[in-house]
């Protein structure tokens, strides 16, 4: 275990059986944030859930930024849309 990560009070086992309710538990138990702060949060989450494109559903179309080998900016950007009818592999992530 990394030094200053404390230890989860549940195994990936317990969690992945657990309902709504006893992960929200353990969520304020191992959080550092309000119960009010969480309920927040989660009501943001759930809101975002409306307008995120269901699998199966055509892409929206967006921008994106080139990234090198080094994964910074070469300046080059691409649009989805130039792609249709080209296999498109999409990786969202952080890279900062």
């Amino acid at each position: 275990m990394q030094k200053g990560v404390p230890k989860s009070p549940v195994t990936l086992e317990e969690y992945g059986a657990m309902d709504m309710a006893q992960r929200r538990k353990v969520w304020l138990e191992i959080s550092d944030i309000s119960e009010a702060e969480f309920e927040a949060h989660m009501a943001e989450e759930k809101a975002r859930e409306t307008v995120v494109p269901k699998v199966g559903t055509m892409a929206p179309d967006f921008v994106a930024d080139v990234l090198d080998r080094d994964r910074k900016k070469t300046g080059a950007q691409v649009q989805l849309s130039a792609l249709r009818g080209k296999p498109v592999g999409i990786v969202f992530g952080s890279y900062t």
